[in-house]
């Protein structure tokens, strides 16, 4: 089985788009999606919309949560905060009893599917001590990888280490060892690429590719502007901050 492993999409529909039609050519057999569909950008409903049609199975990020009622944005930062609100008053009501449907971990195959860490869509996995803790919840599900998005920025962990993933290259798994595996944005990239971010996993041979696109960046930060978000909204966008 080949997954499109997707996540952080954060209601940008140019990023999203551009994905999915690469995600096409690659002849996968399954997208999953690690949450944060919503949030930041400017296209909630649309992105949700292709995420409903297309049956993603889906995680519920930090962002949905807030965005759907099911959380209230506690320690937000001012400019999330207001993209938050924003997001939670124009989505449709359809919408928002989707996201509050979706579930908070999910198991494939050999692998867990989750927004921050398996405990909790909040927690923030950025290093090696970060992920170690959690390795055992792992374990107890019989998988030897748990995919998790969240801090958008790429990254692959071990017991042993942390290994670099470079822009559109492959890393052969093996089968000794068990990784945490954080595929990045396609919709606010943050590790200094402003191109898209995702991954795909060929189980039967255990290799993991890390692939980066290009999008159209200017149209969507001109709908941030337009639909009167924070300006920074749109200016990280050409960053990858």
């Amino acid at each position: 089985m080949r997954y499109a492993i997707i996540s952080d999409m954060h209601a940008n529909l140019e990023a999203f788009e551009t994905v999915l039609k690469k995600i096409k050519e690659l002849s996968v057999d399954q997208i999953v999606c690690l949450g944060d569909v919503v949030g930041y950008n400017a296209n909630p409903n649309e992105c949700v919309d292709i995420v409903r049609e297309m049956k993603i199975p889906t995680i519920c990020g930090n962002h949905d949560a807030v965005a759907c009622g099911m959380e209230e944005p506690w320690g937000f930062n001012p400019v999330a905060l207001q993209a938050a609100m924003w997001t939670r008053e124009n989505l449709r009501a359809d919408n928002l009893e989707f996201l509050r449907g979706l579930p908070d971990v999910q198991k494939f195959d050999s692998f867990l599917a989750v927004h921050g860490s398996p405990s909790n869509r909040n927690s923030y996995l950025f290093t090696w001590e970060d992920v170690l803790p959690h390795f055992s919840v792992v374990e107890e599900q019989q998988c030897t990888i748990c995919f998790f998005g969240h801090t958008h920025s790429p990254g692959i962990f071990s017991k042993d280490g942390v290994y670099t993933v470079d822009s559109n290259s492959k890393f052969e798994l093996g089968d000794s060892k068990s990784f945490f595996i954080n595929v990045g944005s396609i919709g606010q990239p943050r590790d200094g690429d402003p191109r898209s971010a995702f991954g795909l996993i060929d189980l039967e041979t255990r290799e993991y590719e890390q692939i980066r696109i290009n999008y159209p960046v200017k149209q969507a930060a001109d709908k941030i502007t337009a639909a009167g978000l924070p300006p920074f909204l749109s200016e990280r966008l050409f960053l990858g901050r």
